[in-house]
């Protein structure tokens, strides 16, 4: 797969709740807001699927009083800002919604809903209770929910669970190899060692399985980390048989990125060894960094220190059913994600940025803009 395998495409037309388009092309949500309203109006306004984030987005909205609001607010706030930025008669803008992101989930998705979003993208863990929460909205004929995976085990639990709680299937279905940035739903040992071509086969043979079983409509498959060149949509979409590509490091180095200049040319600067893999997160996952980032230089150099004071990555105590205790302040073994990407988008947080990038980030080498990297792509203009 390289970059000028081809000079342009004639691409399928793919049907994701009534919404017709060439390809799938779907930019990675990235937390904390680097994918802003700004630049998932501008991918929409070339025919992709822009993706907000709700991670932290009550650090970026305050009522009159000048207090934080909750996670129902801010995401409503973010999906309509987004949506009127595309200046489109019928926008259809995503949020991606972590799983792991326990106490806000709930609200996160209500408030998506009320602010008008077209999908409902949710990995890092499996989202079985989210056609419920979209159900009890109201939302269910109208919102696509699309689960990311990253193994046919996680495809069979969520197409199973939904369609046994629910009577639903899922509207399309990401599948997010080994080489993506930030979390991974692989173990630390495993990375490097997954094969994203066998994953897609044994999902797209399962999936057309169920379908068939439930008299439903075939599933779209969307393949996503390390998708960066013209010729991997192509590859992918065309020689493969994907229904589109999600991809995520080419559009947080552009210029409607919400991530901070620094970020951006820490993305430039990077060199493939630059780029790895640590353990685990506060989630629990291996989460793919730049090695240099301040954040992540400060845990390793003083570990005591590097302790989370915003609590988005909660987990419920045993004792008193609260989502009240985070990791990165349990123990030294987890690094604190929250204040380093509230930092990496120009925001004071009280410690040092954390950049995030996928494996072949390196390859960028300079910043442009998203109808730049539409047009490198290969993405008509509509």
């Amino acid at each position: 797969m390289t970059k000028n395998v081809i000079k342009s495409v004639s691409l399928p037309h793919v049907r994701v709740k009534g919404i017709r388009k060439p390809v799938i092309l779907i930019q990675g949500g990235m937390g904390i807001r680097v994918s802003t309203p700004k630049l998932a109006a501008a991918v929409c306004r070339r025919g992709g699927i822009g993706t907000l984030s709700s991670a932290g987005l009550s650090e970026f909205y305050l009522d009159p009083d000048g207090k934080k609001i909750g996670a129902r607010d801010a995401a409503r706030y973010e999906v309509e800002d987004a949506c009127a930025r595309t200046r489109l008669n019928e926008p259809f803008v995503a949020m991606n919604i972590m799983v792991a992101l326990k106490k806000d989930y709930k609200e996160s998705v209500v408030g998506a809903i009320e602010g008008g979003v077209g999908a409902i993208i949710s990995g890092a863990g499996n989202p079985t209770a989210l056609p419920g929460i979209v159900r009890d909205a109201e939302a269910l004929g109208s919102v696509a929910l699309i689960p990311i995976v990253s193994s046919l085990k996680s495809a069979r639990t969520i197409c199973r669970k939904w369609w046994q709680s629910y009577g639903y299937v899922p509207d399309a279905i990401v599948i997010e190899g080994d080489k993506a940035g930030g979390h991974l739903g692989y173990s630390f040992e495993d990375i490097g060692k997954t094969d994203l071509l066998a994953t897609y086969n044994e999902v797209r043979r399962f999936l057309d399985e169920f379908c068939a079983e439930k008299s439903v409509e075939r599933v779209p498959v969307i393949v996503a980390g390390g998708i960066f060149f013209r010729g991997d949509i192509f590859y992918w979409v065309d020689q493969v048989g994907a229904d589109g590509v999600q991809m995520g490091s080419r559009f947080a180095a552009t210029v409607e990125s919400g991530a901070s200049p620094e970020f951006k040319q820490t993305i430039v600067e990077a060199t493939e060894d630059d780029i790895v893999v640590c353990r685990k997160s506060p989630c629990g996952l291996p989460f793919r960094i730049i090695k240099d980032s301040p954040g992540y230089q400060e845990a390793l150099a003083n570990p005591k220190k590097a302790k989370c004071k915003f609590g988005y990555v909660l987990q419920k105590d045993k004792e008193s059913g609260k989502f009240e205790r985070c990791l990165a302040k349990d123990t030294c073994d987890y690094f604190c994600i929250c204040s380093g990407l509230v930092s990496a988008v120009g925001r004071r947080s009280g410690r040092d940025a954390l950049y995030t990038i996928g494996s072949r980030g390196y390859l960028i080498n300079k910043i442009i803009t998203v109808d730049e990297l539409m047009d490198d792509l290969g993405i008509e203009r509509t």
